[in-house]
């Protein structure tokens, strides 16, 4: 199982689709399903909303998805992994519990994980992704420090095009 994580609007989603397009597995990204099913549903576990229980809920879809990953054999790619949602409490200034280190530290990943870096030519926001971009470029930073501080090896992915990306990739997950 390998992570690819960075700042929102940093070309992660269209990497790890154009990686599934080249026959990975991929599990898909908790916080952009979490927006849509509480706006949905009138739910106030929203990052512009309460964040803590919009962390929570993503923890949970983040343990789900390893769980389900963990079995399939080969090269997987995840949309963020467990110490995404350390980073992200981080990111906000709020404590991470307990139950959230302890859960980065016994859910783990290939030790290589994937940074997508802040890219401003391709940030954009939508319904689901409302952080400006000082947030977006600092979201990545955190998550590159926590995955650090968890003792991955952080890996930049290179500012080239989604082919160019999922070779990259390729290359270093196949190795």
């Amino acid at each position: 199982m390998f992570v690819v994580t960075g700042g929102p609007g940093s070309g992660k989603t269209a990497l790890i689709e154009a990686l599934a397009r080249a026959g990975l597995r991929a599990m898909p990204e908790a916080g952009r399903a979490i927006i849509q099913d509480q706006v949905q549903i009138g739910g106030s576990a929203l990052p512009w909303a309460d964040r803590a229980a919009f962390a929570e809920l993503m923890l949970s879809w983040e343990l789900r998805s390893h769980r389900e990953a963990h079995p399939i054999a080969g090269p997987l790619v995840m949309d963020r992994g467990v110490p995404d949602v350390m980073g992200y409490l981080r990111l906000c200034g709020l404590r991470v519990p307990d139950h959230v280190r302890k859960a980065a530290e016994l859910y783990r990943y290939n030790p290589r994980v994937f940074l997508a870096p802040w890219w401003p030519e391709i940030f954009a926001q939508d319904a689901e992704r409302k952080q400006d971009a000082a947030e977006a470029q600092e979201t990545g930073a955190v998550m590159e420090r926590t995955y650090l501080e968890l003792g991955y090896e952080v890996v930049h992915l290179p500012y080239a095009s989604i082919e160019d990306r999922a070779a990259f990739v390729l290359e270093r997950v196949a190795a």
